[in-house]
């Protein structure tokens, strides 16, 4: 039987994340994993989020699939294949304080970057997309983030804030069912992450409805620095937790 803490936390940090990926299109695994990290291992909680994901990704990259920005989004394809067969690797050599530790230094660079809501000094060159790609693959299988790469190499690539909120979601539906096929041959899949997920379908569901309703209330810079200040105090406690 999960502890109290197991079964108040976890929905309610599965209905925000959600409900911050329904207005914005990305954030859910950025905000649910690390917050999700306090009261799961992470070796639970990345294939419990992956597959919620997936969910919520295909919902959305079909609701918005006209606005895919398709040739950006399928470039980069190849390359995040081989960083998540990468990252499925670190995820399962890496000790867990290591893996704590390093997720905690990501999520505070990303919360940095988006409280000062710094943009791209420069339009990124076609040929990045390989580097990116590599990388933001290996981070989404180690520690279940992305997205904010995502973010900013569409942005520096040229991207609208519509083009971002629907291209996103159809990357994520991509990684999600790739990497549900590598953890599943990996045997990262149990009967308890699976129960788990069928659970907190129910939060993951209303968080996206609310998202739905609520975009357009808040601007893009006021979302980021709400994602911004979670992740500053996720990202700090992840690394105090790993030191200690």
């Amino acid at each position: 039987m999960p502890s109290l803490e197991i079964l108040i936390f976890t929905p309610l940090i599965i209905l925000l994340a959600y409900l911050i990926f329904g207005m914005s299109g990305f954030g859910s695994t950025l905000i649910a994993v690390p917050l999700l990290t306090h009261v799961l291992p992470l070796k639970f909680v990345i294939p419990m989020v992956i597959i919620l994901d997936c969910i919520s990704s295909v919902t959305m990259g079909v609701k918005l699939r006209e606005q895919v920005w398709k040739a950006e989004f399928i470039p980069m394809l190849p390359f995040l294949l081989l960083g998540l067969v990468a990252g499925a690797f670190v995820l399962m050599k890496l000790p867990p304080q290591w893996l704590i530790l390093t997720l905690g230094c990501f999520v505070l660079i990303f919360a940095v970057n988006f409280l000062v809501n710094r943009k791209p000094l420069f339009r990124m060159p076609r040929w990045t997309v390989a580097p990116i790609g590599l990388l933001a693959g290996t981070t989404s299988s180690a520690f279940g983030v992305g997205g904010p790469i995502y973010v900013f190499y569409f942005t520096a690539r040229g991207a609208t804030a519509e083009q971002i909120r629907a291209t996103v979601p159809a990357v994520f539906s991509f990684t999600s069912i790739a990497r549900i096929i590598i953890f599943a041959t990996i045997g990262l899949f149990n009967p308890q992450v699976l129960m788990a997920t069928a659970v907190l379908l129910i939060p993951m569901a209303l968080g996206l409805w609310c998202g739905h309703r609520l975009h357009g209330t808040l601007t893009r810079e006021q979302a980021l620095r709400v994602v911004g200040v979670l992740l500053l105090l996720s990202g700090v406690s992840l690394i105090a937790r790993a030191l200690a």
